[in-house]
Parts: C-alpha cells; structure tokens; sequence
C-alpha cells in the first residue's frame, strides 16, 4: 500500500471513472493511501419539483491522482473505475502547471463552472486576487470576464470570473479593451 509521503514525488495523472462514482472512487482512493484530488463546484440538483444545492465534480468522469505509473494496477482495480488516461497502454502525466491553476481556482472560493475547451485566444496572467499567478485565456461571456483554463489532455477547460483589475496591465489593455 502506498504512503501519502512517497505517493507525493509521482506525477498526476486523470483517472478516467464511471459516471456519477466521482467521489467513490476518490474516497477509495484515498482510502489505499494514494493522494487524490477531485475538483468540485457547487452546483444546483433537481429532485422533483425542488432544487438543492450539491457539489458537483468540475470534470465529470475524471478523478486526479499521483501514483507509479509501473504500479497502475491497483488504481484500475479500484470499483468504478475504467481506465487511466494515455496513449496505446501507457498512462500520459497531467501537467502539473495546469492542475495547480485548477486546485488554486476551486481553493478561492470564487464560482468556476465548466467551460468548452479553447485552443485559441488572449493568454491573461492574474497579478492580484484571490488567483494570483495562475494563466490562462481571457474571455467575455454575458458582460462579464472570464479566465479560462484548460487541461489539455482531457480537452477540458474551466472558467471563473475575474475582476478586470487582477489581470496584468499589458495584458488587460488588449484583452478587455
């Protein structure tokens, strides 16, 4: 069984898991001693004619964790779950810069919500707020700014809105004008 300790010097890598298992998987998981990370949003869930208000998993069918790559076995052995993300047999790793902007936006407090996949646009550096330091691309949906980014190799993206003065001067002129 794997130590939190040593478990911490392998690379991320996205666990891709049955629909709706996202917290089972990430409990179990965390249960084996691997450290996991499983980003969530809160979200509203209709049960009838009410609403409640639940978390909700940024990346549905994904859950992130750092393991051994020559010792996948019991993470695919865990219920729930399917594969890990990569090329032919081989598990690809999460960039660990993206994932970081991810755990920095969902630890903020400010609302993320999934967003399409971007391949084009104005790269945005945060020099103020609660996000400081993260990149990504700006964009403007329904008047309001948006940083988005993405992890690339799910082809996923997430958006928060930003406050147009967190964004680096050189950038905001060309971004926001």
């Amino acid at each position: 069984m794997p130590k939190q300790e040593t478990s911490s010097q392998y690379p991320w890598f996205a666990v891709r898991v049955k629909f709706r298992h996202e917290k089972a998987v990430s409990t179990a998981l965390r249960m084996k001693g691997y450290v996991e990370f499983l980003p969530l949003r809160r979200g509203l869930q209709r049960h009838g004619n009410r609403y409640r208000s639940v978390d909700l998993p940024l990346f549905p069918t994904y859950v992130f964790c750092r393991f051994d790559p020559l010792d996948r076995l019991p993470i695919l052995t865990t219920p729930g779950v399917f594969s890990i993300v990569g090329t032919a047999k081989t598990p690809v790793p999460v960039d660990e810069e993206e994932l970081s902007a991810v755990r920095v936006m969902t630890a903020s407090g400010v609302r993320t919500e999934p967003w399409p996949f971007l391949h084009v646009g104005d790269q945005a550096y945060i020099e103020e707020g609660p996000l400081r330091g993260i990149r990504g691309i700006l964009q403007r949906s329904r008047n309001q700014n948006h940083l988005v980014i993405s992890i690339t190799l799910l082809q996923r993206s997430l958006a928060v809105e930003i406050d147009p003065s967190w964004i680096s001067p050189s950038i905001q002129k060309t971004a926001c004008a």
